[in-house]
């Protein structure tokens, strides 16, 4: 059987150079009271000896562990993925590793990973809501444990939490400027969940922007899906049965935006000639697919990523100082 070496200890360094480990330690810490010659020599033996310092000690004695975690739907939107990007670079210059749970919208696996980050003593959670999120104990039972949280995209309703969104209504009005300058009349929206705070905001700002170009709300032009592929034809179907059906659709995101244009083909209906559409989100491979939505709507992901994480870690870094913050970037309509 092979014999497995023993982690190198600072005493084993100590032993080696005849000299306290407490000097050793400081040295290994570039502690000022520690001469440069024998900070040398430690270092010297240290690396000869592969040593490597015993993160459990340091984590205990700074009460810290160096990492965060970070709760996303599903990481497979290229949305959430700029969004990672933006909070890992964050992180690494901060010298702080990133643990990452998707929920895939199932709000028992949301609160399970939000449990075993806990467990595992992160240090922060950055956190965009699921679909089916209503519970928000989790946020109490975190802040007695001292673990701040931050909400990015998906946030809370409530201004209790740290949060950072994007506001819809100006994206939204400029969708709806660009389909009335063209003509359209009948304009529609496939909301998602009800439940969801960015459900509402759009439903509030297509109402205002309608009101804006001095068009009537009228709600049988706006229908709910579940984000499903099943649900976003069922949205599709019931716009498609009315007596005056939209010759324009703003949908909620690049996604059900997919799902609806296939549900159309399907129909006959002629996209981007019968029936045309302005998603949110901004799709990154819209540019190579044939009839593309009119526009999308840019909702800055990365930009949403790395302020979240720059509040986390001023909230680390000064937990007495920084109150609650709310961060708001403005959506723009981006055409194809």
């Amino acid at each position: 059987m092979t014999k497995l070496n023993k982690p190198t200890t600072i005493k084993e360094i100590a032993r080696k150079l005849k000299i306290s480990p407490s000097t050793v330690s400081r040295a290994l810490n570039d502690h000022p009271s520690i001469g440069l010659v024998t900070t040398m020599r430690v270092k010297k033996m240290a690396e000869e000896l592969n040593y490597e310092p015993n993160q459990t000690a340091i984590f205990f004695k700074q009460r810290k562990t160096f990492t965060i975690g970070v709760v996303l739907p599903t990481l497979s939107e290229p949305f959430f993925s700029s969004a990672i990007s933006a909070i890992e670079a964050v992180a690494e210059d901060r010298k702080y590793t990133v643990l990452l749970g998707q929920s895939l919208d199932d709000a028992n696996r949301e609160n399970q990973i939000i449990t075993t980050f806990k467990k595992h003593r992160v240090d922060g959670i950055l956190m965009s809501l699921g679909k089916n999120t209503t519970d928000l104990s989790f946020v109490d039972i975190l802040a007695s444990s001292q673990i701040p949280i931050v909400f990015f995209d998906c946030v809370p309703e409530s201004a209790a939490v740290n949060r950072v969104y994007c506001n819809l209504a100006s994206g939204m009005e400029e969708a709806i400027e660009a389909f009335v300058s063209r003509g359209h009349k009948n304009i529609a929206l496939i909301n998602g969940p009800e439940t969801l705070l960015a459900a509402t905001e759009r439903t509030s700002s297509f109402r205002e922007a309608l009101r804006k170009q001095g068009y009537e709300y009228n709600e049988k032009y706006v229908v709910h899906t579940d984000l499903t592929e099943e649900g976003n034809h069922i949205a599709m179907e019931q716009l498609c049965v009315l007596p005056e059906r939209p010759s324009a659709i703003v949908s909620f995101n690049d996604y059900v935006t997919l799902d609806v244009i296939r549900y159309a083909r399907s129909k006959g209906i002629g996209v981007g000639q019968d029936m045309h559409f302005i998603s949110f989100a901004n799709y990154p491979l819209w540019k190579y697919m044939e009839n593309p939505p009119l526009a999308s709507i840019e909702q800055y992901p990365d930009e949403q990523g790395r302020k979240a994480a720059e509040i986390l870690f001023d909230i680390l870094d000064n937990s007495d100082k920084i109150g609650l913050q709310e961060i708001v970037f403005p959506s723009k309509l981006v055409f194809k």
